[in-house]
């Protein structure tokens, strides 16, 4: 669930056709002799993670460091491959929970990640972090960024339509207008990239689900629930409206992340429903102007109102790397207080560990707000069943907003996921 700017959506491009090939970025890519290191991460995770290599180098000159990056799908495929036949990096992307092919949950059944229980982070991992980091009481990745979903948008052109941050359902949808008002959508929507299409009803689902029902991932797995005869049916309704109300952009399947980002930057949309680690990227398109976000209502009630909230980008040490030592250092610099600040400064989120250090981006301040009032709600696909059901979810919205499924068709698609379990 996470983006890449402009530049590293090109780089990455030129990478996906031949991942396993080498293909890193110059400022992380070590000069020197010694240890070498190969480290796979998301393409969302450029900027963040150069810097951290960047100040690894630093400490330790010898070791060579090499990072592949790719998108989220073909990152998620190529590992498993890669794992499978001895192939893979020393240090790589693992997604919390159970809701993709390379989260924690998942490769871990494979004996692919090493036991990181005995590294001092482990015992700060705070304890509702530790289900989706965890499995079967044994840490096996080292959360790096508390990261949440939520309106991101441009102050200067808020102020352009005459509007303030919405605080009610009502609200949002008279921001929409005000928009439309000045020939502008509120929020861009770039569905044509799969995992985008989850994210404005994650925003929406926090409240209109997982406030009146916190416990709907753990029925959703023991078969006492469906997504049918769930919130979820509202929540779905509820995304169509804001289509149908001229809050999105006018053709979202026909729509990229980046252009998306590209919309905020010029004024043509006055924000994007997005990760927090897209903060970056939207910030380097909207040059000098000042960003914000805000949770997204999804009720009239606005004590009600819950964000998205979860630990983010998180990373495995490879269980038969053939770097083990040079590994066992990265990831304890991924778990330092100076590594979780470098990486959350440049990646516009939180750290994952308890940091003294580190002040947040002004525009995260709703997220730490409602992080520290217990409105913060786990990333949905990291608690559901099973990885197809993400699949699913993504492929039920692009058909509901191309109009190939209505919202019973596509809840139906995903309890069909869930029932392969």
């Amino acid at each position: 669930m996470r983006a890449s700017r402009p530049l590293a959506a090109t780089f990455a491009t030129v990478c996906l056709a031949g991942f396993t090939a080498a293909c890193s970025s110059d400022a992380a890519t070590g000069g020197g002799g010694g240890d070498s290191l190969r480290v796979a991460a998301n393409s969302t995770d450029r900027v963040p993670m150069d810097a951290v290599v960047e100040a690894f180098k630093k400490a330790h000159p010898d070791i060579d460091v090499n990072v592949t990056y790719a998108d989220t799908d073909q990152l998620q495929s190529t590992l498993r491959t890669q794992l499978s036949s001895g192939t893979a990096p020393d240090v790589f992307t693992v997604w919390p929970g159970n809701g993709n092919p390379a989260a924690v949950q998942v490769l871990q059944q494979g004996g692919y990640l090493a036991d990181l229980s005995d590294y001092d982070f482990a015992s700060d991992i705070a304890d509702g972090d530790k289900s989706v980091t965890q499995v079967k009481g044994k840490t096996y990745i080292v959360p790096v960024t508390f990261n949440g979903i939520g309106a991101i948008y441009s102050k200067k052109t808020l102020q352009e339509i005459g509007g303030s941050e919405p605080k009610t359902w009502d609200d949002v949808l008279a921001l929409c207008e005000k928009a439309q008002d000045h020939d502008k959508v509120l929020l861009a929507l770039g569905n044509q990239t799969p995992w985008v299409t989850q994210l404005a009803d994650y925003a929406l689902a926090a409240t209109t689900v997982y406030a009146k029902d916190a416990d709907f991932d753990e029925q959703l797995s023991a078969g006492k629930a469906t997504f049918a005869d769930s919130a979820w049916k509202e929540t779905l309704q509820q995304y169509l409206d804001l289509d149908k109300a001229g809050c999105f952009t006018k053709n979202p399947n026909g729509t990229s992340y980046e252009t998306s980002l590209s919309d905020v930057g010029s004024g043509k949309a006055v924000g994007v429903v997005q990760v927090t680690t897209s903060i970056p990227q939207v910030q380097k398109e909207a040059g000098d102007a000042e960003l914000g976000m805000f949770a997204l209502p999804a009720s009239n009630d606005a004590a009600q109102t819950r964000i998205p909230g979860a630990v983010s980008a998180a990373y495995g040490l490879n269980a038969a790397g053939k770097n083990a030592d040079a590994g066992k250092k990265f990831i304890e610099y991924l778990a330092s207080q100076d590594g979780q600040k470098i990486y959350a400064e440049e990646g516009g989120t939180l750290p994952a560990l308890p940091n003294d250090s580190f002040k947040a981006n002004p525009a995260l301040n709703v997220l730490v707000d409602m992080q520290q009032n217990g409105k913060t709600v786990p990333f949905m696909d990291q608690r559901w069943p099973n990885p197809e059901v993400q699949q699913a979810h993504f492929t039920a919205v692009q058909k509901l907003f191309s109009g190939d499924a209505t919202v019973d068709e596509a809840l139906k698609i995903m309890d069909d996921a869930v029932e392969t379990s």
